[in-house]
């Protein structure tokens, strides 16, 4: 198998970790990275031993297939860039900035016959993965996604940058359209918002509280879904995920003794093996290259998550105007 001629645009934190990833892949060719900061652009391809390009252009027509790193800002120019120029995509979430930059880079796509992916790593992560397999009616969720201060992101708010992964993992648990949102988000140390808390209520019933912050001490990632008879928990950073089930009818509020609970409720260890998510991410973008699988997000998928992520702003701002 011939490997695929990938390259890598814009070589911030997360360009870094996809040059890292590819260099290391048996069927991805390296061909080389571009970004503005061209003494940033030489250091990475150093470590990689591949080639830093003078320009987009240059790097584009060497490869089939390309991630796009870039600040969020200009994912849309990018894409359409690398998509005319005959390359497959693989682009940082979220997708655009608008929903209308995400509909021309789809319509793009399917106009070039290409794989366009959007870069929601939460669903390549395995505990998510069998989140999603395993829950069927999921009534509550709480969901804390929280991480120290970086200037990694300061583009936009919380709510695109870190939120939107919870977003994207909620659309594919919930299964259901969003009914209603109440949201509250605080500037703290950036222009843009930095701590979120937002409630989301589906027409199924179900309902989300969602908090996001990148302002915190220390880095949380955990998502606890409540179904009937069934409580799941779920630790992303960790790989870790664990249900608790009734098994049987719940006894009289008077002959509820901890001996009785504990054999009421079983617990099941849902973990499955640890592997990088990005590793699998990339692993799989590139079969979807080679036109064997398309498990990958979509780019539907991913202007489904940012719709999402935009009506939460929309909401915050109105709130922000009447009080």
């Amino acid at each position: 198998m011939k490997p695929s001629r990938l390259g890598v645009i814009g070589v911030g934190i997360w360009g870094r970790n996809h040059a890292r990833v590819l260099a290391g892949l048996a069927d991805a060719d390296l061909v080389g990275l571009y970004d503005p900061d061209e003494a940033r652009a030489r250091e990475i391809a150093g470590e990689h031993g591949c080639r830093a390009f003078a320009s987009l252009p240059d790097l584009i027509e060497r490869t089939e297939a390309v991630v796009v790193a870039a600040p969020t800002t200009h994912h849309h120019s990018v894409t359409l860039e690398a998509l005319a120029a005959g390359n497959h995509v693989l682009v940082e979430k979220p997708i655009a900035f608008t929903l209308q930059e995400a509909d021309e880079m789809i319509a793009a796509a399917g106009r070039a016959d290409r794989v366009l992916a959007v870069g929601h790593l939460e669903r390549f992560n395995p505990s998510i993965e069998a989140l999603i397999e395993t829950t069927n009616n999921p009534r509550f969720v709480e969901v804390h996604r929280l991480s120290p201060f970086s200037v990694r992101g300061l583009d936009v708010s919380v709510v695109l940058d870190l939120m939107i992964h919870d977003i994207d993992v909620l659309l594919r648990v919930v299964k259901s359209p969003l009914a209603e949102v109440r949201s509250v988000g605080v500037p703290v140390l950036s222009r843009a918002i930095d701590i979120a808390n937002v409630r989301l209520r589906f027409e199924n019933g179900c309902v989300a509280n969602v908090t996001a912050s990148r302002i915190s001490l220390s880095k949380t990632r955990k998502i606890r879904i409540f179904e009937p008879d069934r409580y799941v928990s779920v630790n992303s950073q960790t790989q870790e995920i664990v249900a608790y089930r009734r098994t049987g009818p719940s006894p009289a509020p008077e002959e509820l003794t901890a001996e009785a609970f504990g054999k009421l409720v079983e617990r099941q260890n849902l973990s499955r093996p640890q592997e990088e998510p990005l590793q699998r991410e990339l692993g799989r973008f590139l079969a979807a290259v080679r036109g064997e699988e398309k498990r990958v997000v979509p780019g539907e998928e991913g202007r489904e998550a940012l719709a999402v992520a935009l009506r939460i702003l929309d909401e915050m701002e109105l709130r922000e105007e009447i009080g």
